[in-house]
């Protein structure tokens, strides 16, 4: 069973960026918040257009979800996350493994694993 809804009212992404604690990797800034709703995970991604045209920002997107799913067996429920893509990286560089390794790191950095 999917345990995690994606966030996409902004009132949702202002709510946790401005009370979330603020986790940086490499690539990829998260900001995440502990919620009362124990079932389910809430996941936001947002990209700013003026990093890339509208097709990389989706590519980038897809992979962080992507990455996102693949530990989402692992993660503890009941938390808000907004994921950011950092504006000095290049979006050029990006590769699933390396979002991948940064989501595991921020994750790790927040104790958002069971166990």
């Amino acid at each position: 069973m999917k345990k995690t809804k994606m966030l996409k009212k902004n009132y949702e992404f202002k709510e946790v960026l401005s009370r979330g604690k603020y986790y940086s990797g490499e690539n990829i800034e998260a900001f995440i918040k502990k919620t009362d709703d124990l079932k389910y995970n809430f996941l936001g991604i947002a990209i700013s257009s003026k990093i890339a045209k509208a097709v990389k920002r989706n590519y980038i997107k897809r992979l962080i979800r992507e990455s996102y799913r693949s530990i989402e067996e692992e993660i503890s429920t009941g938390n808000r996350i907004v994921i950011l893509w950092k504006k000095k990286k290049d979006v050029k560089e990006a590769s699933f493994s390396e979002i991948k390794e940064d989501i595991r790191i921020i994750f790790d950095k927040a104790k958002l694993f069971r166990g």
